[in-house]
């Protein structure tokens, strides 16, 4: 029973002390969290996976040419309590998204919300002050 007991406590402090990297597998180091981007596109596509869902959409750049920007939020469980679904977008649709962009000028950004062709606004709700400028 010792034995058992002295397991158990190794697990249990392994999980406790392996828990905050796991955690922080992200940070914002890569992305410019001072200033927020918003851009008008198409979508290209939607992945709708683990560990992250990607909106992908081609907009045009300051030069007038198009860019296809992988745009990440959060897993489908966490956006399926924000009102987000595998069906939100499709091919196609013009869409409004702000974003914080990465700081090495990729484009690549995190959502902070999408404005669908209806009109409606999903927010990823991971980052403060989520409603787009102007609302």
């Amino acid at each position: 029973m010792t034995r058992h007991c002295a397991g158990v406590a190794a697990i249990a402090a392994f999980v406790v002390l392996a828990a905050p990297p796991l955690r922080a597998h992200h940070g914002n180091a890569s992305f410019d969290t001072s200033k927020r981007v918003t851009m008008k596109g198409t979508v290209t596509e939607w992945i709708w996976a683990n560990p992250h869902c990607f909106l992908k959409i081609d907009a045009r750049d300051d030069t007038g040419g198009v860019r296809n920007w992988a745009l990440e939020t959060q897993n489908p469980t966490a956006m399926t309590q924000r009102g987000w679904s595998r069906q939100a977008f499709k091919i196609g649709d013009q869409v409004t998204v702000v974003l914080e962009a990465v700081k090495n000028g990729a484009a690549i950004g995190r959502i902070v919300s999408v404005m669908l062709p209806d009109g409606s606004t999903l927010s990823a709700g991971n980052l403060p002050n989520t409603t787009p400028p102007g609302q």
